[in-house]
């Protein structure tokens, strides 16, 4: 897979392009992921990636020409087509299946934004699918960039130390994960529950399923109202 980010700040990227699970999986060869400052597609002395808006109000917007400039050179850059994503509190809500949809294609482009977002003519004149990490507004989009680029990364195949992993992890099925446990099997006077000491897989899945249940009941009703409307995911005794 290939992931470009444009953005004005890649200094942003470079630490976390090293560490954790996406750094392993550059260095193995799973992911590529470049970095393109929209800023080199300015062509005035100061650079300016932004102007006033037109009907007057508050703040700056990002222009229309640096940012097609920039998403039209790394297109040319390899074959295939992108998908490319506009980052922007607008978009679709994202989701695990959104991830898992993303995580299908061999090559994203995720466009970053800034100050009080992108000339409409930007979404409008270019494919491009817009997400929102969540109802909530952040000075840019490089913070969203770097939560999709994890969401995805992890779930391609090879990136976990265990092949199965991401498929216990919260929201995979539309319930949150069951409670996880470690050495040691007491600490400070709590437990570890005897039926994960068991050895009994078929009771320790039934007993995790249960608690994925009631953990999905008393936190986010609203999944499992998801799972049981028509067209839903999946009823609870599926």
């Amino acid at each position: 897979m290939r992931i470009d980010v444009l953005t004005l700040f890649p200094e942003v990227f470079e630490p976390f392009l090293r560490s954790s699970i996406v750094g392993r999986a550059v260095s193995s060869g799973l992911v590529e992921i470049g970095l393109t400052n929209i800023r080199d597609f300015a062509h005035d002395r100061h650079k300016s990636v932004d102007d006033t808006p037109f009907g007057g109000g508050p703040g700056m917007v990002m222009a229309c020409g640096p940012v097609f400039e920039a998403v039209e050179s790394v297109s040319a850059q390899r074959e295939g087509q992108p998908v490319r994503v506009l980052l922007t509190p607008q978009g679709r809500l994202m989701d695990q299946s959104a991830v898992r949809e993303l995580a299908g294609h061999e090559w994203l482009i995720l466009l970053c934004g800034h100050y009080e977002g992108f000339d409409e003519r930007i979404r409008v004149g270019m494919d491009v699918r817009e997400l929102s990490i969540g109802d909530y507004v952040l000075s840019g989009g490089e913070a969203a960039a770097l939560v999709v680029m994890d969401a995805v990364v992890r779930l391609l195949p090879g990136a976990l130390g265990h092949e199965d992993s991401a498929e216990h992890d919260s929201f995979t099925d539309g319930l949150l994960e069951y409670p996880q446990y470690t050495r040691p099997r007491e600490f400070r006077g709590m437990a570890v529950p005897d039926i994960l000491l068991s050895g009994d897989h078929g009771k320790i899945a039934a007993w995790r399923r249960e608690q994925a249940l009631e953990r999905t009941r008393q936190r986010r009703p609203d999944l499992l109202e998801d799972r049981e409307a028509p067209g839903g995911s999946r009823g609870e005794d599926d």
